[in-house]
């Protein structure tokens, strides 16, 4: 049993989906850290800060290290964070000498941060072919049902005759908005040691933090540990990706409430009226996009972010952009079934 829809038994089956929840399991976390430290150690060697023999055994190490979890549980409920535990373990694996080069320079948020920005990329690459994958399927029912007839409505209520064309192509153009802004996103290494000054490595803590950008495929800025700017953006794009989603979701559960105008393949059977097709898939895509409008909220509260690191703010993102990720994965895996099974749309 689960409190999160998203991995439940039973309810992951309509709002799961199994490509994407991996990237946000302990094991990918785990990983992405590991990939930080061992990209840390081989900056660090490269501009003279630890000794090239030090960066080859953290690296060597990182690649193979499976942490004690029931460890790093009993340890974040009493730091706040596994990554104080995460390092004392591979201290004790990377030996004595290697040990004292591990971490250099950089603090918890510097690898919980990355780790998930390194996840975000991966993520934000398989949404963007979804809405590729999207798109092409409203362009072949543009080509095979175009030029039908729909009863356009205002408020409501009906107003004149529109083609089929019409309605595809308002569903159709937020898409390619949101694939560009996808492929364009930024993803930033966070690099700010203790309080984002990078006081640790001096004068050359700068070109440390842009090697370690460049060795983990990341944008190199400025620190970002109390600014959440990348956060608040990319939750933003997911918000606005099932929001339009939705609204192709409610076009079509309206248009599925006559009959006349539309048929899907597919629906969801009742457990009391046997003759029903209800258009589940477009339904959920309402309830997606109100979801993500709702965590929205919650991220933005989370730029309020005391001094120069709130412990606070850091957890509600936690709490929310892992979720608000799994609904607009959600979204795009039930558009894109949704649009397949349409087999008739508007009327010749």
């Amino acid at each position: 049993m689960t409190a999160s829809p998203f991995d439940h038994p039973f309810l992951s089956g309509l709002v799961g989906d199994d490509e994407i929840a991996p990237y946000f399991s302990a094991e990918a976390d785990i990983r992405a850290m590991l990939s930080f430290e061992a990209a840390l150690a081989r900056a660090e060697a490269a501009h003279g800060l630890i000794p090239v023999d030090a960066a080859r055994r953290i690296a060597e190490t990182c690649a193979g290290f499976s942490p004690d979890l029931p460890r790093l549980r009993a340890a974040t409920a009493r730091d706040g964070v596994a990554v104080p535990d995460l390092i004392k373990q591979l201290r004790t694996e990377v030996g004595e000498e290697a040990a004292k080069s591990l971490h250099l320079g950089a603090t918890s948020q510097d690898v919980i941060d990355t780790s998930l920005m390194i996840r975000l990329k991966a993520v934000v690459f398989l949404f963007a072919g979804r809405l590729s994958t999207i798109a092409a399927g409203l362009d072949a029912l543009d080509r095979q049902f175009g030029r039908n007839r729909l009863m356009g409505h205002t408020r409501m209520q009906a107003a004149i005759p529109i083609s089929v064309s019409d309605r595809l192509s308002s569903w159709r153009a937020p898409l390619a908005t949101y694939r560009d802004r996808l492929t364009e996103q930024s993803f930033p290494v966070q690099f700010g040691g203790a309080a984002g000054t990078l006081d640790r490595l001096g004068p050359q803590g700068p070109a440390v933090r842009a090697s370690l950008a460049q060795e983990l495929g990341l944008t190199d800025i400025g620190q970002w540990q109390s600014q959440r700017l990348p956060i608040a953006d990319i939750a933003g794009l997911f918000a606005s990706i099932s929001g339009s989603l939705g609204k192709i979701g409610q076009d079509i559960a309206l248009l599925a409430q006559s009959g006349q105008e539309i048929e899907i393949s597919g629906g969801g059977t009742s457990s009391a009226m046997a003759h029903k097709q209800n258009p589940v898939a477009a339904e959920v895509l309402v309830s997606l996009a109100r979801f993500n409008a709702t965590a929205l909220s919650g991220i933005h509260q989370s730029l309020v972010h005391e001094q120069e690191r709130s412990g606070a703010a850091w957890t509600l993102e936690w709490l929310l952009l892992p979720q608000m990720a799994m609904a607009t994965a959600a979204s795009l895996r039930l558009a894109g079934e949704l649009v397949g099974n349409i087999r008739r749309l508007g009327v010749v």
